[in-house]
């Protein structure tokens, strides 16, 4: 099995490429487990998944220049809009997938950081609907 290190991961947030501004991302996806044990389950709990849900983590390199990362963040606030993140910029493929799909711009924290750091915004946004999964 082949092991991976992240040193060029393709982020996009309503058809703009901000890899170049981006220090860390995370796409965490669940599901509901719906207990289904019965007397059947010889004292095991069983389960189904129900609703999927999930959000869309990042720590961006702020910019708050007209049109940059602040500008178009804070448009978006309180919206639903696409992303896609990829592990590498290559195109999508067996080793490379695109998870796509939409997000409520429901968090924003504009700035964060101490005396010294570099400005950074950090999201974390709501999972809007399914998420696909390309290779191709």
């Amino acid at each position: 099995m082949a092991t991976m290190v992240l040193t060029s991961t393709a982020v996009t947030v309503n058809a703009v490429d901000y890899s170049d501004h981006v220090q860390k991302a995370e796409l965490a996806l669940e599901v509901d487990a719906q207990d289904t044990t019965n007397f059947a389950s010889l004292g095991w709990k069983e389960s189904q998944g129900g609703l999927k849900s999930g959000t869309l983590s990042i720590t961006f390199l702020n910019d708050y220049a007209a049109s940059a990362v602040d500008a178009n963040l804070w448009a978006l606030f309180g919206t639903v809009t696409t992303f896609a993140v990829k592990p590498t910029s290559d195109d999508p493929s067996a080793t490379n997938p695109e998870y796509s799909g939409s997000v409520l711009v429901d968090k924003y924290t504009p700035l964060t950081g101490a005396p010294g750091d570099m400005a950074l915004a950090e999201v974390q946004w709501t999972l809007s609907g399914a998420v696909s999964r390309a290779t191709a």
